[in-house]
């Protein structure tokens, strides 16, 4: 099994930072939130590309996805939604991840209606995606927070290079068990988010084991060489302990739990 971490649970830290963080507790990866208002965005030069990439590189750490918050099933024109994926897949080819992150953002709509214009666009940039290297990841989250509304859009594009991420604290408050999250999401998994929280109605990210989310059971259903990426909601909730005092403990849960059966 290998681990990484989102960068939200470490917001604006330095790339540098990060790689030692990582590399320091036994993390093969990082999952890298690509907004404004961190180091790695859409916005970078190619020559500030080329430092994060080597920078990774020179710790040993692999770059598993540039975590984007486009929004595929959002009202609106399909141009500038299409537009936005091109950026992030080709911050991701020359960061070297093999992934992107993006969200659903259906809201209201009639879900149909959601899942045709999320597969519509998502069908659009595939062929870009496979151009270049990367694979275009849909997170259960939002609208389509259950891993049987993820799988029907992705099942819908039919492509290799569009997959999901199973964000199990989603799949969760959706009421789906993780057996059957896992059975409808398999075919496409990228890989895993973990976290933890107290209850449905209070989700302050939880140290992995001190909540209520079934992660056995999630990890149980998993392939042993698959990535596990623990998702720390820090910038989400000030309040909430560290991140980087967790990592250590955190990595060893993840494997304890996620040990093959006897």
């Amino acid at each position: 099994m290998k681990l990484a971490f989102s960068t939200l649970g470490v917001p604006g830290m330095p790339v540098a930072d990060v790689v030692r963080l990582a590399a320091g507790n036994g993390y093969q990866g990082v999952e890298l939130r690509a907004h404004p208002e961190e180091p790695v965005h859409p916005g970078l030069t190619s020559l500030e590309r080329a430092a994060v990439a080597e920078e990774f590189k020179r710790g040993g750490v692999e770059i598993l996805t540039v975590a984007g918050y486009v929004r595929v099933a959002a009202e609106g024109e399909d141009g500038p939604v299409i537009a936005a994926l091109a950026e992030l897949v080709e911050l991701a080819r020359d960061l070297g991840a093999a992934n992107v992150r993006v969200f659903p953002g259906g809201g209201d709509q009639d879900p149909a209606q959601a899942d045709a214009i999320a597969a519509r666009r998502l069908g659009a940039a595939a062929p870009h995606a496979a151009d270049l290297g990367v694979r275009i990841l849909l997170e259960t989250h939002d609208s389509h927070r259950a891993g049987a509304d993820v799988a029907r859009v992705v099942g819908t594009v039919g492509h290799g290079q569009i997959g999901a991420i199973w964000d199990v604290m989603h799949t969760w408050l959706a009421g789906e068990e993780p057996v059957a999250s896992h059975a409808v999401l398999a075919p496409h998994l990228g890989y895993v988010q973990v976290k933890d929280i107290a209850s449905a109605e209070d989700t302050v990210p939880l140290a992995l084991g001190a909540g209520t989310l079934p992660l056995k059971a999630c990890l149980d259903t998993l392939d042993q060489d698959g990535w596990v990426c623990w998702e720390y909601e820090k910038r989400w909730y000030a309040g909430a302990a560290d991140l980087p005092e967790l990592l250590a403990a955190g990595r060893e849960h993840i494997l304890r739990l996620g040990a093959p059966k006897q």
